[in-house]
């Protein structure tokens, strides 16, 4: 129910907004706006105030704003039909427009409220841990390599390296070039670019966390009571041994954990300067089929908060970094580079912001910046229907100097209507696949 509550607040608040945008651009120009529409289908609220119907529908995956004359030519002063193209193109924008704006207040309040942050994210990115068979070890990666360097992005902390692999490996067209400092040398790494469909290539580098339990969980979704709680493992314990093998980071005494199969384990950890030894039998995740035994590590983090000037300009600074990556990513859809599986519909956001919300008020802000930027630029992808399609026939228009014939008008949206149909289909099926674990 939290899932679905937060998942419904997210999506009607971040529709009314961009079809405010459109609204208020609308009435700027003197255009009648006949309805103004949370939701598609029947109403079940409206009230009409002026010339304009507010109403909430039952369907709602979506918005409008009804203009006069927007479906037909009219000759009246307030008529969508009787103003100048780059008017319509104004009217067009102003939805997107305000979900970026949106993004960069959302993100510019979550900077100043604070965020809490891995301390490691903001050190060096020197390796820890470097998972077998990942991408990683196959580029020649060692735990104690600090990287410095991949494609053409610098990187200087933790916090800079999804984004930098992202960008680097969606732009390169050959061998992924990573550059490190080992032993007090500076080497050049290469190996094929990660591939990027989700859960498909682990990059495999990972920070040096020590191996101390931060938290046990009592229940494991879908598994049930969690062994570690069963035997008594508490925050604090340092994991030293696992089956007798001395581990140093986190990740080591995971793989540790992972080889066993889900057969007995020794753990030999320290509490409160005292060697104890624990016999552990792991539970088996039903999704990844690796054994678990239900502890997280004890990770330090550090809460960065901003003055408000600053945080407008950190929030315009990740608005731009997100748009290009943003871009990056639909040319990797279009070439290949990205599998169309890693696409979501309404079931992975609803999971995300009932994730998010669950998380916390930041964690939510955060979510919803992100996917007011993403709704923003998909409205402005060049397809029927959406409000970039209508850009591109009101530039058209502005070319010919004169409308284009309702025929084309016509069959233009009925394309888009088919494609936005078969792409709501498609990701749909998507999120299902997901859910089910294929």
């Amino acid at each position: 129910m939290e899932t679905i509550v937060a998942f419904l607040i997210l999506i009607g608040f971040l529709i009314w907004f961009h079809e405010l945008g459109h609204f208020l651009m609308a009435k700027l120009f003197g255009v009648k706006v006949e309805v103004f529409s949370i939701g598609f289908g029947p109403a079940l609220i409206s009230k009409k105030f002026g010339d304009t119907t507010y109403q909430l529908a039952s369907i709602p995956l979506g918005g409008y704003v009804k203009l006069y004359g927007e479906e037909e030519n009219l000759d009246d002063p307030q008529a969508f039909s009787s103003k100048p193209p780059w008017q319509k193109i104004v009217i067009a924008l102003g939805g997107p427009l305000f979900n970026i704006i949106l993004t960069v207040f959302l993100l510019a309040l979550v900077f100043s409220i604070g965020v809490e942050v891995p301390k490691y994210m903001k050190e060096p990115p020197v390796v820890g841990y470097v998972e077998e068979n990942s991408w990683a070890q196959k580029a020649g990666i060692k735990p104690g390599d600090k990287i410095v360097q991949i494609g053409n992005v610098k990187v200087q902390r933790w916090e800079d390296i999804r984004r930098a692999f992202i960008e680097s490996a969606l732009g390169s067209k050959g061998k992924l070039i990573v550059v490190v400092e080992r032993s007090g040398k500076t080497l050049t790494l290469s190996a094929n670019p990660p591939k990027l469909e989700t859960g498909q290539e682990s990059l495999g580098i990972n920070p040096p966390i020590p191996p101390v339990i931060g938290n046990v969980f009592e229940e494991l979704p879908a598994i049930g009571p969690s062994p570690a709680h069963q035997v008594g493992l508490k925050p604090g314990d340092r994991i030293l041994k696992v089956n007798g093998t001395p581990v140093n980071s986190w990740y080591e005494a995971v793989q540790l954990i992972r080889k066993s199969q889900g057969e007995p384990i020794k753990l030999t950890i320290e509490r409160e300067g005292k060697i104890i030894e624990k016999e552990i039998i792991p539970a088996i995740h039903p999704k990844t089929k690796h054994p678990v035994l239900g502890i997280a590590p004890k990770i330090e983090t550090v809460k960065e908060a901003h003055p408000f000037g600053e945080s407008i300009k950190l929030a315009l600074e990740r608005t731009w970094e997100l748009v290009v990556l943003t871009f990056k990513v639909l040319g990797g859809l279009i070439t290949g580079g990205i599998s169309f599986k890693t696409l979501g519909g309404p079931i992975a956001i609803a999971q995300f912001a009932g994730q998010a919300a669950q998380s916390g008020l930041v964690p939510y802000l955060s979510s919803m910046a992100f996917i007011s930027l993403q709704l923003g630029i998909f409205n402005l992808l060049p397809l029927p229907v959406l409000d970039g399609g209508l850009i591109l026939l009101f530039l058209i228009e502005m070319v010919r100097r004169k409308p284009l014939p309702d025929k084309f008008k016509e069959y233009w949206q009925r394309i888009g209507f088919a494609l936005i149909i078969s792409l709501m289909v498609f990701v749909v099926i998507n999120d299902i696949l997901r859910l089910i674990g294929r």
